[in-house]
């Protein structure tokens, strides 16, 4: 084999070759359908930069977004029963786990973490809608009241941020238990004395909207999330009454008084401070 076959043919090869673009430099806005360049997305909380829509944002980079210079510490959960009723419909119940926990890196659709948002001690439960939609379970339950109980432990403010098509069907009874459950918890928290908030994202729904996400000293949501009980098409088969369009984006709930505003991504942490600042300075 020659010299030029060996060494200079592959090298003139490689520098005609095209430069591999990678798949995730650009995203496109399901709403305008825009594209965007990724950093710029990453920039901007994975708010689009055309029409201002509200993607769904990383769990870990939303905490970073809203704790002091993006620091927290991860509350431990303790561990749950696996399979509780022996769900199984297409695949085993196990076998969702598995793969929810291999894909997102966790053990559950639940985050506690603890630390500071504009200098006052914090406490947030956020959900991970990409861990079986964010389906509130036994684990769920027992996130949602220690995070109540660190609070309290640390008098800090309390603050939820579902992002949850509801209840998982997957631990039946047992998974509806947790909105009781989660409901004394926060009470517990406004009997200490310390504020409530919970953040509503898109979506929030079942369960989950009808137990702790609505009960909040002061209730806070993004532009565009869906909030509710159950899906438009089911309700207006039951109530056989047409609609009125958007009734459960979260600016028709600022509408008729079930949220108390709507606060732009980019903005939130800010209105967090300045709401802490009034409910906790006195003790800061």
């Amino acid at each position: 084999m020659s010299w030029f076959t060996t060494f200079v043919r592959p090298k003139i090869n490689a520098l005609m070759r095209k430069k591999e673009i990678p798949d995730n430099l650009w995203d496109k806005c399901p709403e305008c359908e825009q594209m965007i360049f990724h950093k710029d997305l990453v920039t901007h909380l994975y708010v689009c930069l055309h029409c201002g829509h509200h993607m769904r944002i990383p769990v870990k980079m939303r905490l970073e977004s809203l704790f002091d210079q993006g620091n927290y510490t991860r509350v431990s959960l303790p561990k749950s029963l696996l399979d509780p009723i022996k769900f199984k419909d297409s695949k085993k119940y196990p076998d969702r786990l598995k793969v929810a926990r291999t894909t997102t890196g966790e053990e559950d659709s639940i985050l506690v973490a603890e630390g500071f948002i504009g200098g006052f001690p914090v406490v947030i439960s956020a959900f991970d809608f990409a861990f079986i939609g964010g389906s509130m379970g036994l684990a769920v339950g027992e996130g949602l009241v220690l995070g109540a109980e660190r609070a309290c432990e640390l008098k800090a403010a309390y603050i939820t941020i579902p992002a949850s098509g509801g209840a998982r069907m997957q631990e039946g009874i047992l998974s509806l238990m947790q909105m009781p459950r989660s409901t004394i918890a926060v009470e517990k928290v406004k009997e200490a004395g310390l504020p409530y908030i919970p953040l509503l994202t898109n979506p929030t729904m079942g369960g989950v909207a009808a137990s702790f996400a609505m009960l909040g000293d002061i209730a806070i949501a993004e532009p565009g999330a869906v909030i509710g009980f159950t899906g438009p098409r089911v309700l207006q088969e039951t109530i056989r009454q047409a609609l009125p369009p958007g009734f459960q984006s979260a600016e028709f709930q600022l509408s008729h008084g079930m949220v108390d505003m709507v606060i732009p991504r980019l903005d939130i942490r800010q209105k967090l401070i300045d709401i802490l600042g009034i409910l906790l300075g006195k003790r800061h």
